[in-house]
Order: structure tokens, then sequence, then C-alpha cells
């Protein structure tokens, strides 16, 4: 790869949305896609990647509202030619982004974690720690040979992060981090294997770079942390009986969820066209200085997730879309995970940060 390859994703000093340096800076909206193979939610055997075809939709509804999502990738998806062309397209154009999504039961090197690795799907964080960096390795040179541009951003598949992925990122030149999902505990979200998910229940909702000893605590490393927008819930009494007695009957657990949802998230599901229109207004955005949006690639193919099964969902979804993107335009700076970053490091996001923690380094 070349050098001027290698600097793409790095660009000018100049500000993401144009301003003066030093000018008052709207807050960013960043557009995050999980980009892998159809409905893994079934856990096949056979990982396909017809959503490909269905990407460019999404790419140019973005664009129309000046936004650039920040495809995160994984081992199909980036051997995809399909998607190889849009993407190569779009980040030669500055429109978009890519990064790495690996999900560590079909990257190579392949050695089985349980008796069958594409039904539990376990986590990177419970493979040993030369076949997390083998396999870091691999799809980061993977990436970066099939779109000539240097990896700086990065979400952990299923959501599982610790302090030795987190070295590992760091070492291999990632600046980026999008894993953490504030108020949410994956700890039972691991099938019935020994492995557990990760907890997030107690980590901070703003940006911070890592403390890679303890990664629920700012630091001073390079890795900065983006956390997913996230708010807790209402909770109240009926809630919480129906989730106690729903720990023995799953119905009931996802009934008191539909209607009493832990979290809010700023992901569509169909239900939520509303709430996600009242995040652009919340006191934790001003607090944040951001708001991280995401979506699995195969959400925008008909019959690709359990969420939106058919044409008329996907119809009703982009239905949405067009009115969440069009209330956030005159509010929001729509950035890629590696211009937030540049943005954080010159110190554009203080809001991002508590005061006390160091300040941001400067980038190599």
């Amino acid at each position: 790869m070349n050098e001027n390859a290698k600097n793409r994703s790095a660009g000018s000093a100049q500000r993401p949305d144009g301003g003066a340096i030093g000018a008052p800076c709207p807050h960013a909206l960043l557009i995050t896609i999980d980009t892998e193979g159809d409905n893994l939610w079934s856990t096949p055997e056979t990982i396909t990647t017809r959503n490909s075809a269905f990407l460019g939709r999404f790419q140019s509804l973005c664009e129309k509202y000046g936004l650039k999502p920040t495809w995160l990738t994984n081992w199909e998806m980036a051997r995809c030619p399909v998607f190889r062309e849009l993407a190569s397209d779009a980040v030669a154009r500055g429109a978009a982004e890519i990064g790495m999504h690996l999900h560590a039961w079909n990257t190579p090197p392949l050695e089985p974690l349980t008796e069958d690795d594409f039904l539990h799907q376990p986590l990177l964080i419970h493979y040993p720690v030369a076949l997390v960096r083998e396999k870091i390795a691999r799809l980061t040179d993977l990436l970066e040979d099939t779109f000539e541009a240097k990896m700086v951003s990065h979400r952990a598949g299923r959501w599982g992060l610790d302090e030795t992925y987190a070295r590992l990122l760091e070492h291999r030149g990632y600046l980026v981090d999008c894993t953490v999902t504030p108020h949410v505990s994956w700890r039972s979200e691991t099938g019935d294997t020994d492995f557990r998910g990760c907890d997030y229940t107690s980590f901070p909702g703003h940006a911070y770079l890592l403390d890679l000893d303890d990664i629920r605590r700012p630091g001073c490393s390079a890795l900065l942390e983006i956390p997913m927008s996230i708010v807790p819930g209402p909770d109240p009494l009926i809630a919480r009986v129906l989730r106690r007695i729903g720990r023995k009957s799953r119905p009931l657990h996802r009934f008191a969820d539909r209607f009493f949802p832990p979290q809010f998230w700023f992901r569509p599901n169909r239900h939520n066209g509303h709430a996600l229109r009242e995040f652009l207004g919340r006191d934790s955005v001003a607090q944040a200085g951001y708001l991280q949006f995401m979506m699995h690639s195969s959400e925008l193919m008909p019959g690709g997730s359990p969420r939106f099964p058919t044409e008329k969902s996907i119809e009703r979804l982009y239905e949405t879309l067009e009115e969440l993107f069009a209330a956030a335009r005159t509010r929001f700076v729509g950035m890629t995970l590696a211009e937030y970053r540049r943005r954080f490091n010159t110190g554009h996001s203080e809001s991002a940060q508590p005061a006390g923690t160091p300040a941001a380094r400067s980038l190599a």
C-alpha cells in the first residue's frame, strides 16, 4: 500500500464540517453500520452476503443529508465484490469510512473454541491472546489491502471488549473503538456456553481515551472510546415484576422489554421512530457532544434480520430514517468515526470529557 493510501483516512487539519478552527462546533452525528453477513441471528453454518446489494440505498440516503457512514466491516463482507465496489467508491469520494468489525468464529485463523462455534458465536476475548492478535492482524491486513486505507476505527463483534483486546488494537494503530454500550450488560447473552459477555452498566456514556489497565476509566492511551448512544428506560414496579417472573418465561420477558424497555438505543427497531427523534434534543447529547447511530447491514435487506423481515418493513424503516435525518440536518454535522477522533484530538469536544481527565495526546 502506498503512503497516500495509508494516509487517506487522516485527512487535513480542516474541521470536518468545513467551519473555521475555533468556531463553535455543532454536535456530531455518527452513523455506524456493523457490516456483516445475512441474518447472523439465525447462526447459519454457511454465511451469505446478499445484503450487500441493498446498501447503496442507505449510502445515498446518508449523502442526501450530509451524513458519512462508517462501515465497520467483517471478514465475509471484506471479501464480497459487491460491497467492495460500493465502499471503495464512497471512501474515494470522502463520503464514508471503512473500519473493522471482527467476528471471531469465522475470521481466520480458525481454531475451534466450542463444540460448534458457528452456533455459539464466541467473543474474541474468549480466545487465547496469540490467536486474538493473529485474527486482528489478518482482518486488518485484508481491509487495508482491499480498500487501500489505514484502518483506525473498530467495533468488537457481539459487543465484547476487554483490556487485552484494547491493548492489541492500540498496538496495531487503531485510534477509535465504539464497542461500549452504557447501561447494558451482555453477561447472559452468550447462550449455553461457559463464556460470558461483557457488562458495561458502570461505563461512561461520553467519549474518553481508554485506560488500558481498566477500560471503564478515562486514561491517556491513543485509543478513543466512543460509547453507543443509549439512555436508561423507565423502570416502574410492574416492569421489575414482569422481568423477575420472565426469567422463566421468555415471552413474558419480551413483553416487559417491549412496553417497558430497560434502555433506549439510538437504533431503529420498527417501533421507535418517535423515540429516535426525541434523542436529537436530549441533554445527554449536549453533554457527550455526539449522537451515535447504529444498525447491521443485513437489517437494510428484507428478511435479513428478525427486526425487518419484509419489504414493507424496510420501506417503513426508510420512512423513519428520512424523518430522522431530516430533523437532524440543521442541528448536527455528519462525521465518520475517524473525523470525530480528529475533532476530539484538537479539543473541539471538551464536553465529551469531564474536568480532570487527561487531555488527548497528539496523533502520530
